[in-house]
């Protein structure tokens, strides 16, 4: 079995209220709510939900949450807080050690990360990268100093798998974070447009053979401390094409997975993370058993199993 994985940041279960919350004015993959109501998926897809907050005062935040997601560990409970933006030390360290990248690469399997990245802002940040012909962004030095690596970077670098460039997403072999790479050309990146069907056909290429794929988007969560309706309607939409047709895709003996971190665009009532639940779709074989985690860490638990460490056989 392979394992590929759709992660989408700042996306919760909340209230089928129209008023505060862009996912029911929608027929959204993700259009999940509280009261156990929502969008059927297609493709014999199901819907499961998981604990966020990990019993730790506070709102949930990214950089812990996708630690916790991406080592299995309950890393807001090791850390007993919840940090937010970028990893700190003591995450970091996490991830070194415990990514489910460095272990998958330890028992010989593989693993890719779809998204690409200007060239210049790796170098920055000393991460390893695929050959590029373009640094496609130069970092001034007083920027360099404050340049953190996320939680996604951090993982794979601890595999260590090199990471994509804007070559890559010229060749067809990666994706911007935007998916469509509408946003990334009205920056002045040199970067072709895609459609949501283009951008799941290299999602698969890439992912062709390899035990996992991954890919991170992020604008909702953008949307959501915006408090910007358009802004959440376009994320939205742009995310569920995409992985509708990642779905529509999918090859045989392979578990699509679909999470997010924390909550936040599920409530435009305000611009903070919520202590919402986070919504858990699987497609494929033994997503009926998807139920299993509890929170996030589970999930990251869960998908070594899947893969034969540390728990099931594939």
């Amino acid at each position: 079995m392979r394992v590929a994985l759709l992660f989408t940041d700042g996306v919760g279960v909340g209230r089928r209220d129209p008023g505060c919350n862009p996912l029911a004015r929608g027929t959204y993959m993700l259009s999940q709510f509280e009261d156990d109501s929502g969008e059927p998926l297609p493709n014999g897809g199901t819907v499961h939900s998981v604990d966020a907050t990990f019993g730790v005062p506070g709102r949930p935040q990214s950089a812990s949450n996708q630690t916790a997601l991406l080592t299995g560990l309950p890393a807001p409970a090791l850390l007993g807080a919840h940090s937010l933006g970028f990893p700190n030390a003591a995450l970091r360290a996490l991830l070194q050690e415990s990514s489910l990248i460095r272990r998958l690469v330890q028992r010989g399997l593989t693993a890719e990360f779809v998204n690409a990245y200007p060239a210049g802002y790796l170098d920055a940040l000393g991460l390893a990268h695929r050959q590029s012909d373009a640094a496609d962004v130069v970092i001034p030095e007083r920027a360099r100093r404050r340049l953190k690596p996320s939680a996604t970077t951090s993982a794979f670098a601890a595999g260590p798998v090199c990471l994509r460039t804007f070559t890559d997403a010229r060749r067809g072999v990666g994706l911007t974070a935007d998916i469509d790479a509408r946003r990334a050309r009205e920056r002045g990146f040199d970067v072709p447009l895609r459609t949501a069907q283009e951008a799941a056909e290299i999602f698969w290429r890439v992912g062709r053979g390899v035990d996992f794929t991954f890919f991170e988007h992020y604008l909702a969560d953008e949307a959501g401390h915006a408090q910007d309706w358009v802004l959440a309607a376009e994320a939205l939409q742009g995310f569920d094409a995409f992985a509708r047709a990642v779905v529509a895709m999918r090859p045989d003996r392979t578990l699509l997975l679909i999470c997010s971190d924390h909550g936040n665009v599920e409530d435009l009532s305000s611009r903070n993370h919520t202590l919402a639940r986070v919504p858990l779709l699987a497609f494929g074989p033994g997503n009926e058993h998807a139920g299993t985690p509890r929170d996030l860490a589970e999930v990251g638990a869960w998908i070594l199993a899947r893969l034969g460490i540390g728990g099931e056989g594939k």
